[in-house]
């Protein structure tokens, strides 16, 4: 039997290639190669193993004719073009818990540098002047640490702070009061944070919801003297409005490891800022964390070469290969459903049902449980995926409920998603056209029937005369093409739905000008 071909096209620790070997994989390390020379290679690889350097772009994937598994050592994978890998059925893997201990402890660093202003008094010592008056820092014993995000990450700063006798509170969507009390952290809303915090540490991924989380309303309404740590992604502060707060004192500080654009240009407006440290993307920059998501993603790349098991992947579930054909359409209509209930109910969401009935009732109920999952957290963490969606739920303390029906209802198959709310239960549901088409059937009550799919526009509106025509003519003064239009509605003369596909994103103006429009109650860009 013929070895699986793995290529590590990246930097990486040496013991992954002793991996690949003892695991019965023939191995080639070349690194440094233009994207013409990996086009050129790529073909004779069942595996790549790759880390930040190496793009894995489409014409990367056309040459790719035998690459099976694609693995990422480390998190983030902008650099690979996931849904065309999945549209050429190449799994992508990452390691998304390998850098967590490190990127914890490099934003605890960071802390300590801002509060005792370590860099400024070492370059001027080292300048041979001897400033001991000029620094007068402060304690972090007894302040308050204000934790944006309190997922894997968050959680050991929290643990870490709490070492050092700092009183912690914590602002995550998705936080239980009975997680906040295992954390020994305090739950609070993120106007409470920014009041109270004397530091702030951000732990989240950066999405639609959380870009520019830390605005310039924010900053300037925040306990003066707050000092800020960003370990995680940039875009998640305003850096204008940072340093305009850093000047005015405001901010006493910003120690920042991650920035909007990297690698930032040589005029940033932040640099020289008063008490501003940056460093160029450490967070990940330890040894341990480098051999760590080295041997992660050699043996995950060569578990599924050599045996077919699927750990981390973040474009299919764990599947045996009898059920994946019957399973998949399912799983892809779940994971929508998850998205839609996950985009639309909003607050601190404790518990989420997950039924099936009909044709779904017979079949393995965990992939689609996963794949809702992983849908409906995916606004909440960019390292979510069918696999490891489950584990991040229950960490959360998210209280998941599968029920099977044996019922035949109004049709052959049905999903239903539930989540609870503060508003009482709202729910979804889908149903496959022809066994594999994904389509929505009913949204928080509202009959509809509607496909799933790129960019879409949902409107809750009184049921009145013209109100469709109103919105059509915003969009088309807009320059916004619609491909689909779905209505849905309660009773005649109540409240309605509206879910329309569109063949581009909606831009906040445009969002802004709809919910202006007369008769609309709600509106939501939405995208799958």
């Amino acid at each position: 039997m013929t070895k699986p071909r793995v290529l590590i096209s990246d930097k990486m620790d040496p013991n992954a290639a002793r991996i690949f070997e003892e695991r019965g994989c023939d191995v080639d390390v070349i690194t440094g190669e233009t994207p013409e020379q990996l086009i050129a290679r790529i073909g004779d690889y069942d595996g790549l193993a790759i880390r930040s350097s190496t793009k894995v772009t489409k014409a990367v994937l056309d040459a790719a004719t035998n690459l099976k598994v694609i693995g990422r050592a480390g998190i983030g994978v902008d650099n690979v073009d996931i849904p065309y890998a999945s549209a050429k059925g190449v799994v992508v893997m990452n390691t998304p818990f390998g850098n967590s201990i490190t990127t914890a402890e490099h934003a605890i660093a960071l802390m300590f540098a801002l509060a005792r202003q370590i860099p400024d008094a070492n370059a001027q010592t080292q300048a041979g002047l001897w400033p001991k008056s000029g620094f007068m820092g402060v304690e972090l014993t007894n302040k308050t640490l204000g934790l944006i995000g309190a997922g894997n990450i968050g959680s050991i700063v929290a643990s870490r702070a709490l070492g050092l006798r700092m009183k912690v509170i914590a602002y995550d969507p998705f936080l239980t009061e009975d997680r906040a009390v295992e954390m020994g952290v305090e739950k609070v809303d993120l106007d409470t944070l920014l009041s109270r915090a004397d530091f702030v540490t951000l732990h989240t991924p950066l999405t639609d919801e959380t870009r520019n989380i830390l605005s310039r309303e924010r900053l300037e309404g925040a306990k003066k003297g707050i000092r800020i740590i960003n370990c995680a992604r940039g875009g998640l502060i305003d850096e204008a409005a940072l340093k305009d707060c850093l000047e005015s004192g405001q901010v006493a500080g910003a120690a920042l490891d991650v920035f909007e654009t990297e690698p930032p240009a040589k005029d940033h407006p932040l640099f020289g800022a008063p008490n501003f440290i940056c460093t160029p993307h450490l967070g990940a920059s330890t040894t341990e964390a480098q051999v760590n998501v080295a041997l992660q993603v050699a043996e995950q790349l060569a578990d599924y070469l050599v045996n077919g098991g699927v750990t981390n992947a973040l474009n299919v579930p764990s599947l045996s290969a009898e059920e994946a054909p019957k399973l998949r359409p399912y799983m892809a209509l779940a994971e929508k459903l998850g998205s839609l209930v996950g985009q639309l109910a909003h607050g601190n969401l404790t518990h989420i049902s997950i039924e099936r009935e009909g044709a779904a009732a017979e079949l393995n109920g965990k992939p689609i449980t996963a794949a809702v999952l992983a849908g409906f957290m995916r606004r909440y963490s960019d390292t979510v995926n069918m696999v490891n969606a489950p584990f991040l739920a229950k960490e959360r303390g998210l209280d998941v409920s599968e029920i099977r029906h044996e019922r035949e209802g109004a049709f052959n198959t049905l999903i239903r998603v539930t989540v609870e709310t503060a508003q009482g239960p709202r729910s979804v549901a889908g149903t496959l056209f022809g066994n594999d088409a994904p389509r929505l059937v009913e949204i928080f009550g509202i009959g509809i029937e509607a496909e799933l799919a790129g960019h879409m526009l949902y409107i809750v509106n009184d049921d009145k005369p013209g109100f469709i025509g109103r919105i059509g003519t915003l969009l088309g003064a807009s320059g916004i093409n619609i491909g689909t239009f779905n209505l849905g509605r309660r009773e005649a003369g109540g409240e309605a739905v509206l879910l329309l596909s569109l063949d581009e994103a909606l831009t906040p103006e445009v969002i802004a000008e709809a919910e202006k429009v007369e008769g609309v109650k709600t509106v939501k860009a939405l995208a799958f």
